[in-house]
């Protein structure tokens, strides 16, 4: 009979914003970086997808192993989408 994993989901880890006069942003408990250019930028955090709109946006530091990435520019826009699911859309089709 195949052994149950026991263990809990790991929580997420803590995520923050700190938004500095709408042209500094520093995010923490960021998991990866899907795109990032001038106008826009997407990050995989443990609590969503964040993406941010803007002008001049540039990525001026990212840490993946602290989860903190900075970005410069002017922001014009946070907002928070859930996690796409994990496979292909066949694979979550069939399911």
């Amino acid at each position: 009979m195949p052994e149950k994993n026991t263990r809990s989901p790991q929580p997420a880890p803590p995520h923050d914003l700190i938004l500095e006069g709408r042209a500094r942003l520093t995010v923490t408990g960021v998991q990866k970086v899907l795109h990032c250019n001038a106008d826009s930028a997407a990050i995989e955090t443990g609590r969503g997808i964040l993406h941010l709109a803007g002008a001049q946006l540039s990525m001026a530091a990212l840490d993946l192993e602290a989860g903190e990435a900075k970005f410069t520019g002017r922001i014009d826009a946070l907002e928070y989408t859930a996690s796409a699911p994990a496979g292909s859309f066949l694979h979550r089709l069939l399911r």
